[in-house]
């Protein structure tokens, strides 16, 4: 969802039992909306200064605070509405699943004659309504270092990912916090300074782990660093590495189906590795751990690219707990905060459209839709000689090629003095173009992406705030703006299906992204021993994917999912991949 898309969900849905996300990566974009909805709320509201001493993490928990708080206002509003109505409390019964006890008793009481009986469930289903969860997430490897005013490097608890943990760590949130994007052991140990993280007497954690994962290995690597420390892993979310919005880590190609395979074969025996460490450490701090919890397990999700209810099922064969859907939200406006421009061109957003670019200073593919507001941008800045961001927000400095103090990619500074580099270097001139054109299309993307939501408020101007905006391929197959309700419908498979029955299984379109993936590696490769056995390895390891996706499309499907388009997509790719890799292993002989 990027950094702005989501970050006012939760006063939307939260009030009707839908869990969301906020990113914690643009603490100045927090800021801004915090006085937007303070204002809005009449709620109080005193500027945290950008230069304010741990004015990151003060920043963070004044907005999740602030998000709290109107949450827990709507949620009581909402309770307090009379039933048989239209309204929201209608509406929160009705989002929920068919199978959901709540739903179930929901549709008892719509039978039921007014009188004592009628009231008394009334009165129950009222006090079983919940919020959805406020969740968080910090991307671990965003994780900038911070200075005082003499340059002087502060401590680690300053960097961006600790400063943003712990301001979500003073928070009232009740919640999950998603890490992503890798493994920060020196965050991770941060977490133990936190007692909300750990159990209670009750055996309830009040603030609880979530760790995105490409492979089980990272899960048992990571969870298994976490129980030494007493800390528990409430979820394994696992994403597609291609078939994705936003930063994509590829896997070794590992196709999804089968690192959902491996976590089906081996999930259960996660507990047995992480339980008597989690309670060594317990002991070891005099603390009681809960007999009642032993036996509790992380959840395993899974994410990416999911477009049908069909697909889903498919899912829950592999023993998946639940389902995280995304960029399809980006077309509910319900939802979403979205500037109308971005939105309608992702309505119109055609397969052509939708691409892996190479526009995040992070130097990480990120998948992206051609002709945002932030590529025009960009594109002009370079047409007019003067390429590159005067970086105002500092987020993803990382690069001291030139500097002793980390600079952006996307920043003016840094292009300036690599074109002239480039410029001097004894070269054609085409392959001087071509490293130009690398380094000019570098975006400021921490900036760009809050924008749309600014724009969408009315904070920010559209003229003067480019738009960037980072959506999974998934969204071409959606191509209007919908309701909520109806999206939700789609998603439980309990009304008429939003895409055409001719969109590719998800399953295939991974596929296909990873056989192009891997083209564009042996176009880059030096192709040197090393890089060759690596690039095999990876070829070896996407045609036993191949297989077992074929084994899957022999099945039969569930209604809306495109089974069929999985067999002829593995034929046909097979050959293209054996075409990419024709003689890489003769020349490693």
């Amino acid at each position: 969802m990027g950094t702005g898309h989501s970050i006012d969900t939760p006063i939307r849905v939260a009030p009707l039992g839908i869990s969301s996300v906020i990113s914690l990566v643009d603490d100045l974009l927090l800021e801004k909306i915090r006085k937007y909805y303070t204002s809005k709320f009449n709620l109080p509201y005193v500027k945290i200064p950008r230069n304010a001493e741990n004015g990151r993490a003060k920043r963070i928990t004044a907005y999740l605070d602030t998000v709290y708080e109107i949450v827990g206002k709507k949620m009581e509003e909402t309770r307090n509405q009379p039933f048989f109505k239209n309204n929201n409390k209608r509406k929160y019964f009705e989002l929920l699943p068919e199978e959901s006890l709540l739903r179930k008793k929901y549709e008892e009481l719509l039978k039921m004659k007014p009188g004592h009986e009628r009231d008394a469930l009334e009165k129950d289903l009222t006090s079983r309504m919940k919020p959805g969860s406020i969740d968080v997430n910090i991307m671990v490897t965003v994780d900038r270092a911070h200075f005082d005013k003499n340059g002087n490097p502060l401590g680690d608890e300053f960097s961006d990912a600790q400063a943003g943990l712990r301001g979500y760590a003073n928070s009232c949130l009740e919640s999950g916090i998603v890490y992503s994007a890798g493994f920060n052991r020196r965050l991770f140990s941060y977490m133990t300074r936190f007692k909300d993280f750990y159990r209670d007497k009750m055996g309830r954690i009040k603030k609880r782990i979530i760790l995105k994962v490409s492979d089980f290995r990272s899960a048992l690597v990571q969870g298994k660093f976490l129980a030494k420390k007493g800390l528990e892993v409430h979820e394994f979310r696992i994403e597609s590495g291609l078939n994705c919005g936003g930063h994509v880590f590829a896997s070794n190609g590992i196709l999804l189906p089968v690192l959902l395979e491996e976590f089906k074969e081996k999930g259960k025996s996660l507990m047995s590795e992480f339980q008597p460490l989690i309670q060594k450490y317990y002991k070891k701090m005099g603390w009681d751990y809960p007999e009642s919890e032993l036996n509790d397990r992380p959840l395993i999700t899974v994410q990416g690219g999911i477009g049908t209810h069909g697909e889903v099922r498919r899912l829950e064969e592999f023993n998946i707990d639940r389902t995280g859907w995304a960029s399809p939200f980006l077309l509910v406006p319900e939802v979403t905060r979205v500037d109308a421009t971005t939105r309608e061109l992702l309505r119109q957003a055609q397969g052509d459209d939708l691409y892996m670019s190479d526009v995040s200073p992070l130097g990480i593919p990120f998948n992206n839709v051609h002709n945002t507001g932030s590529e025009i941008w960009t594109q002009k800045k370079v047409a007019e000689g003067r390429p590159g961001s005067t970086c105002p927000k500092h987020i993803l400095v990382s690069n001291t090629e030139y500097t002793e103090k980390p600079i952006c990619l996307a920043s003016r500074r840094y292009q300036k003095i690599k074109l002239k580099e480039i410029d001097k270097m004894n070269i054609s001139a085409d392959e001087k173009a071509r490293l130009c054109k690398k380094v000019g299309e570098k975006t400021c993307i921490c900036d760009h992406l809050a924008n749309g939501a600014l724009i969408a408020l009315g904070i920010a101007e559209e003229k003067k705030s480019p738009q960037s905006i980072c959506p999974g391929p998934n969204i071409e197959w959606f191509c209007k703006f919908y309701t909520l309700k109806e999206m939700v419908d789609h998603i439980y498979g309990r009304g008429p299906s939003l895409v055409s029955s001719k969109r590719p299984h998800m399953f295939a379109k991974e596929i296909v992204m990873y056989v192009e993936y891997f083209e564009k590696m042996v176009a880059d490769s030096s192709l040197r021993t090393a890089a060759i056995k690596a690039l095999l390895e990876f070829k070896n390891n996407l045609e036993a994917g191949l297989d077992f996706c074929l084994e899957i499309a022999h099945k039969e499907p569930y209604p809306e999912e495109n089974l069929a388009s999985i067999s002829v997509v593995v034929e046909r790719e097979r050959v293209r991949l054996r075409s990419i890799s024709n003689g890489l292993e003769e020349k490693l002989n």
